[in-house]
């Protein structure tokens, strides 16, 4: 990650590292032109149901317009719900390496990560095992972090997995910290490049002692 340039950041004694920053995204002006004129046309559509619903003559073209009239509200409702984003978008950049500029590591929070599951047939254990042991892998004070999974739906396939990924973390996890691994999760990691270079990596993928080998 960049952080962000400009002649006094780096010449003052004073600077103050960002931990992010904010952009106003272009569409933001298109967006609340849109957004007005979209209401218009839904207040002009309320209307009109509210004065066809006043002329209705007989019972049955007065239920046919009022539930047009309700489906219409809460149709508008929903869409008025789902602008608030769209009123002010904006892109933020993060700098987590500014982190150890600011804080000292032994004075890093403590985080609690909970990791929820059910099918394993919906949710595979290997998806719920590489997204564990990447987090497990961060680059953050080990006893400053804490992983949780919640398995609802009681599978032995989920816990039988874990089991074995209890045995490859004690591999990964120090290769990861030595070798300064950007991308953590073991699938993704050994499925984007040739490792075949990397001894160490080499190593744990075809160890025999693990259930689960990558290719």
């Amino acid at each position: 990650m960049e952080v962000p340039s400009g002649r006094d950041h780096y010449t003052t004694a004073a600077y103050n590292p960002p931990f992010h920053t904010v952009e106003r995204l272009p569409r933001t002006a298109v967006n609340r032109v849109f957004a007005v004129i979209y209401t218009c046309a839904i207040l002009a559509l309320l209307y009109s149901h509210a004065q066809t619903l006043r002329g209705s003559t007989t019972l049955v073209s007065s239920l046919i317009t009022l539930s047009l009239l309700v489906a219409d509200l809460v149709l508008a409702f929903m869409w008025g719900a789902s602008q608030a984003f769209r009123m002010y978008p904006i892109r933020r950049k993060q700098f987590p390496e500014n982190l150890k500029m600011k804080v000292k590591r032994q004075d890093f929070p403590g985080l609690d990560v909970f990791i929820c599951t059910a099918d394993p047939y919906k949710e595979p254990p290997m998806s719920v095992v590489n997204t564990a042991l990447s987090l497990m892998a961060y680059d953050y004070p080990t006893e400053k972090i804490s992983v949780y999974v919640s398995d609802d739906g009681g599978s032995a396939l989920t816990l039988f997995a874990f089991m074995e990924a209890a045995k490859f973390a004690s591999h990964w996890l120090p290769f990861c910290r030595k070798n300064n691994i950007v991308d953590r999760s073991p699938e993704v990691y050994f499925a984007t490049a040739d490792h075949s270079s990397n001894h160490e990596a080499h190593k744990i993928k075809v160890n025999p002692t693990f259930l689960v080998t990558y290719r």
